[in-house]
């Protein structure tokens, strides 16, 4: 599912594959730009905004699209044979003597004046991953509503850019707290922290193949292994410990995983939805009001 460090890896491949280089095939499938001709222009640079994607085109033009739930660029060589669905999925192509990118399932794809990328991304709250990243701004954003589940309002880009449905999740069980409690009746110091572990994640999977969001330690533990004392620590403990070790392959707490035992209680995950987007949490580890 694409979020915010997802879509800056996607940024990062086609800023490769594009930027400095003319394009020699252009070809937007949506009504309204069907018509557009970029051919003969130099793609000048692709960037990330929160979940969105703007690649700016020589002439003072941009090209933003969205990839949503299940948006995709593919790039591909000249002789490569095209992956990433059928041919009537695709909505973009942009093309040059090395490569060709191919935009399939884009449910916002637009072209406009570089000088009016604020119709676009302009209502977006600090990005998580951008160079204007503001936790403060982010905190008082988030604060205007405290009435609001915390779930929604992390999902809300106006407050902070970047957090998908798998985020929220993960956020809120290592917050300890289910996504519908209200944002003004966290614990004191909790959205702060919330905050700041959000871009650390963020940051932390940007250059990942796959999301993690599981500590190191605990994807170290061997299954059915106690871990040994460490210089420090005395004797062992008389009894094994009874909680259920991590396994290694487990990247997500929560995400995914209903009806499977939590990594850390072994209590059941739940499933329901919030704001129509599937929403998981554990009952043991995670307070505060659930469906």
């Amino acid at each position: 599912m694409p979020e915010g460090d997802t879509v800056l890896q996607t940024a990062t491949r086609l800023h490769a594959a594009l930027a400095g280089r003319v394009l020699t095939r252009s070809d937007l499938r949506v009504p309204r730009f069907a018509t557009a001709d970029l051919t003969g222009r130099t793609v000048l640079d692709v960037t990330a905004r929160g979940k969105h994607l703007l690649t700016r085109i020589e002439g003072g033009l941009t090209l933003h699209s969205h990839l949503r739930m299940d948006g995709a660029w593919r790039v591909f060589a000249p002789d490569e044979r095209w992956r990433g669905g059928p041919g009537h999925q695709i909505r973009a192509i942009l093309g040059n003597a090395e490569h060709t990118a191919v935009g399939y399932r884009l449910p916002v794809l637009e072209l406009l004046r570089t000088s009016e990328e604020d119709r676009a991304v302009g209502h977006l709250g600090p990005d998580l991953l951008g160079p204007d990243w503001d936790p403060g701004l982010a905190l008082d954003r988030l604060l205007a509503a405290p009435d609001r589940p915390l779930g929604e309002a992390l999902l809300d880009q106006r407050n902070l850019a970047g957090i998908g449905n798998v985020y929220k999740c993960e956020l809120c069980f290592l917050a300890r707290v289910t996504p519908w409690l209200p944002v003004g009746a966290l614990p004191d110091g909790v959205l702060p922290r919330l905050v700041a572990l959000a871009e650390r994640l963020l940051h932390a999977n940007r250059d990942r193949p796959t999301r993690t969001t599981t500590i190191t330690s605990e994807l170290r533990t061997p299954p059915n292994e106690t871990p040994g004392p460490t210089r420090d620590a005395g004797p062992p403990p008389a009894r094994p410990r009874t909680r259920p070790p991590v396994r290694v392959q487990e990247r997500l707490y929560v995400y995914g995983r209903a009806r499977r035992p939590c990594l850390r209680c072994g209590t059941p995950i739940r499933l329901a939805d919030q704001d129509d987007r599937p929403t998981y949490w554990c009952p043991g580890c995670q307070s505060g009001p659930t469906p």
